[in-house]
């Protein structure tokens, strides 16, 4: 019988939940990292015991970890053959890998700068990495999305990484300006039918897609409309909270921006909006159920301003007509006060027969349904707040 993997970053360490195929009872393995920030936690879809963490501290910085046996031991890639990642007290051991944006030959500083809130320019920085995606055919390849917005690509597992830096060259990289998360590269979306084509999200720019593998970058965002930036249809300037895809669709794309639902039947060349009968059309992660291309799911917050479900009642939307027509799926959710977020990247599907969906609350409770969405149950409560699920279908 297949089981199941989830991987849970929070705000104090990662969890890692496995069960059997009918995802009743559910181990727990955790903190990974105790008291450490775990924006992201994800495995390779080739080697599945292949996992990589973003571990970061406001203190300490950024580390990127791996594991090579499913979550059993981790070690920092670039250190010592060996060496432990952590001392007895927690704290990181051995070199950080670090990331370093691409700079001028000449005079040694950054290609470019963005604007800050007052249009002044601002050098690039980096801060954290928001997201990471292992490639889809080579155990050794692997993405990150950081802040400030980049891209990088590592080849060898995480020892070291270059940036993709013709996403920032490309032109627009002035006009960028961080959303109130920080200006963060956090959705990359790697197309399994053509290995060259890359789409991404950075917070507050837009979406943007390369078809020759990261070397130019075209901005993707016609269609959307933001009513707070000064040209309410730029080309770039959007606050993207987060987009998906089905892998058997290559030009079918799902979106929740900072205001509305989208959806692109053209790989993101144009939007039309799909917020349809939802009871609020912001929030922040939307996913694609794993055997309907056409069946997505949201969870709507009140507004931008009050980062809870409307009238208290937890509730996730969907819709199985691709948008515009929304049932909610109550059955096992606090439907009454009930004041949690559901961040970007804390929503994940598994690929069972009986699909199943999973999702992480800013309030530490992790709710899982194996009836694509039908029912739900809290499979884990009392986390620290759930910056991130990732599910593995294992056989």
């Amino acid at each position: 019988m297949s089981s199941v993997r989830v991987l849970v970053g929070t705000r104090k360490g990662a969890f890692i939940l496995t069960s059997d195929g009918k995802r009743e009872k559910w181990d727990v393995s955790g903190p990974h990292f105790a008291g450490w920030e775990i924006y992201h936690i994800k495995a390779s879809p080739v080697d599945p015991n292949r996992i990589y963490a973003s571990q970061t501290s406001g203190w300490f910085g950024q580390i990127i970890q791996r594991s090579d046996d499913g979550g059993k031991t981790w070690f920092q890639p670039g250190t010592p053959a060996g060496e432990p990642t952590t001392t007895p007290e927690g704290m990181p051991k051995g070199e950080s890998n670090k990331f370093v944006y691409d700079t001028s030959p000449e005079t040694g500083k950054p290609l470019t700068t963005h604007q800050f809130y007052d249009g002044t320019p601002k050098p690039w920085e980096f801060k954290r990495v928001w997201h990471l995606e292992p490639s889809l055919d080579d155990a050794e390849a692997v993405y990150a999305g950081v802040e400030d917005a980049a891209l990088f690509k590592s080849t060898n597992g995480g020892q070291t990484w270059d940036e993709l830096s013709g996403l920032r060259g490309h032109g627009t990289g002035a006009q960028w300006q961080p959303g109130a998360g920080g200006m963060c590269l956090h959705t990359i979306i790697l197309d399994p039918k053509d290995p060259k084509r890359i789409f991404i999200a950075i917070s507050a720019a837009g979406a943007f897609r390369t078809d020759d593998g990261g070397k130019t970058w075209k901005p993707i965002n016609k269609g959307l409309h933001s009513q707070y930036i000064p040209d309410p249809a730029a080309e770039v300037g959007h606050c993207v909270h987060h987009v998906a895809k089905h892998p058997s669709n290559s030009n079918v794309l799902f979106m929740q921006k900072h205001w509305d639902v989208m959806r692109s039947d053209d790989a993101g060349d144009s939007w039309t909006e799909v917020s349809g009968n939802l009871p609020t059309d912001f929030g922040f992660v939307i996913d694609v159920h794993a055997h309907e291309p056409e069946t997505i799911y949201v969870v709507p917050i009140k507004s931008d301003g009050e980062h809870y479900p409307p009238e208290g009642k937890l509730r996730v939307f969907r819709s199985r007509s691709g948008g515009n027509e929304w049932e909610a799926l109550t059955k096992g959710l606090p439907q009454e006060n009930c004041y949690v977020n559901v961040l970007r990247d804390a929503m994940a599907i598994d690929s069972l027969d009986s699909c199943g969906v999973y999702f992480g609350t800013t309030g530490g409770q992790v709710y899982a349904s194996a009836d694509a969405g039908d029912t739900w149950a809290p499979i884990v409560r009392d986390l620290p707040a759930v910056l991130s699920v990732e599910v593995q279908t294992l056989t």
